[in-house]
């Protein structure tokens, strides 16, 4: 039977996105998105939706009330529903085994043990949740152990990771390179995946749509991040050479980034990688082959990870080396605080790694964000794991809503994320209002350094070495270390 409503428990960064464009092409279909939160449904039924992707709010309010909808009535959305997707968060591990690395599947736990309760008929379970670690067995198994009194009630578990960027999900959809869906080499699991091959069939062509056992796609998703951030690990840790060397990273990156075999993507140096997968999915391949007795393996992936932390600390640091060696009570602008440009997603941001350390050195910090909650920042940087005076950390922060406010009186701007408009920002009129020597930090290289030279800026950047302004610069009054 042709899938006629879809369910989708979790109503985040993948649920809403993927559901929505799913309601989009798919209009004889009826999907639902329930969620625990109420403020979260109440936002997505809102003119101003929990979570900001360009081209989210078009789609939403075409398909909203007419084959789309956003509820906390979940036991209602599953009995109805042909297929479900799970799409919770799964977390790494604070505590217990596998501290620190393995995912936590208690979410995941919660929504297979809600739908073998609730469901009545039988169902595909589609695991779609952002860190795939033999979910659907685990899936498969509450499935199986909770439904014994229930015979007529069959599930077929699929895997379907996503690889959405955010920033460009909606474009990453609806233009997707492939669609993995993984399954049972039955003859009922084949039949759920053609299933699923058809819904995204409406609007992708078959080609791009692969099939493959379970576990297959379960860790090609972790490998496909662990690959991605494994090239901007390899080109952070050149940038440091370069800026040692007299090297310049960027054309170190298009000289290798011409090479057919490499290509250009992912080889942009900045202050490090973040956001909610590559971090996570790498640990968790660390984990697992870690628990497959492969301590060579993990440990080459480890590194990654230990790469991008070198580099969030080196960039830090040398902040606090330019400014003479001490930021205390001085301030300090942050441009940026998202992961990356056209999300309001702060998830191991590299920003709140800079934030701690200049708060820990004393500075007075000014942050500025157009697309951050304010509340979300005040949340990041009061959070036990960075700091065990929050307190003290609200009287050294001011968020504002203005970047020009933001830079009035400050000793340094540093650059967190790589915003369009920073680029566009006037910074003769920025200059005019900072304390002297003014400092720019540009850990996305994505300013004109030799304009802000000019200026009088003192500019530094990832993987390539300062070239110090003239010294007949007249700094004007306001001089101050």
């Amino acid at each position: 039977m042709p899938i006629k409503k879809i369910c989708c428990i979790g109503a985040g960064y993948v649920g809403g996105p993927t559901c929505s464009v799913i309601a989009l092409k798919c209009p004889d279909i009826t999907v639902t998105v329930v969620d625990l939160s109420q403020q979260r449904i109440d936002q997505w039924n809102s003119d101003k939706l929990p979570i900001y992707e360009p081209g989210l709010d078009d789609v939403v309010r075409q398909c909203r009330g007419v084959n789309l909808f956003f509820s906390t009535d979940i036991n209602t959305a599953i009995r109805e529903a042909d297929l479900i997707f799970i799409s919770v968060n799964t977390p790494t591990k604070t505590f217990g085994n596998g501290k620190g690395r393995a995912a936590d599947l208690k979410y995941v736990e919660g929504a297979a043990r809600m739908i073998a309760e609730v469901a009545d008929s039988s169902k595909i379970v589609v695991e779609k949740s952002t860190v795939p670690v033999r979910a659907a067995e685990s899936i498969s198994n509450i499935l199986t152990a909770n439904t014994f009194n229930k015979p007529n009630v069959k599930f077929q578990i699929l895997s379907n990771p996503e690889f959405l960027a955010e920033g460009t999900a909606i474009n990453d959809l609806l233009f997707a390179d492939r669609v993995l869906i993984g399954g049972e080499d039955s003859e009922e699991g084949q039949a759920a995946i053609e299933e699923l091959c058809q819904v995204y069939e409406r609007w992708l062509p078959r080609k791009n749509i692969l099939t493959t056992n379970t576990w297959s796609s379960e860790l090609s998703k972790l490998a496909a991040n662990a690959f991605l951030a494994s090239r901007i690990s390899s080109i952070n840790s050149l940038s440091a050479v370069c800026e040692a060397t007299g090297a310049d990273v960027s054309e170190v990156a298009r000289a290798v980034g011409l090479d057919s075999r490499i290509g250009p993507k992912f080889l942009q140096a900045s202050i490090g990688f973040g956001g909610s997968c590559f971090q996570k999915d790498i640990l968790n391949l660390v984990y697992i082959c870690e628990g497959l007795n492969l301590p060579e393996v993990a440990t080459y992936w480890q590194q990654v990870i230990d790469m991008n932390e070198y580099q969030k600390s080196r960039f830090s640091a040398k902040v606090i080396e330019s400014l003479f060696n001490t930021v205390t009570d001085k301030r300090i602008t942050l441009l940026g605080f998202a992961f990356k440009k056209d999300t309001g997603d702060t998830r191991e941001s590299p920003a709140i790694h800079v934030a701690k350390t200049l708060l820990d050195e004393g500075a007075q910090l000014s942050i500025y964000d157009p697309k951050v909650e304010h509340s979300q920042i005040l949340d990041d940087l009061t959070h036990p794991y960075v700091t065990d005076e929050p307190e003290q950390v609200k009287k050294s922060i001011t968020i504002h809503s203005d970047p020009y406010e933001a830079t009035a009186g400050t000793h340094a701007i540093v650059i967190c994320t790589e915003w369009d408009e920073f680029i566009s920002y006037d910074y003769e009129r920025i200059y005019e209002g900072m304390m002297k020597p003014a400092y720019v930090f540009d850990g996305r290289k994505i300013l004109d350094h030799k304009n802000l030279q000019k200026i009088g800026f003192i500019v530094q950047t990832i993987g390539k070495r300062l070239v110090r302004n003239s010294p007949n610069r007249v700094w004007g009054s306001k001089v101050q270390a």
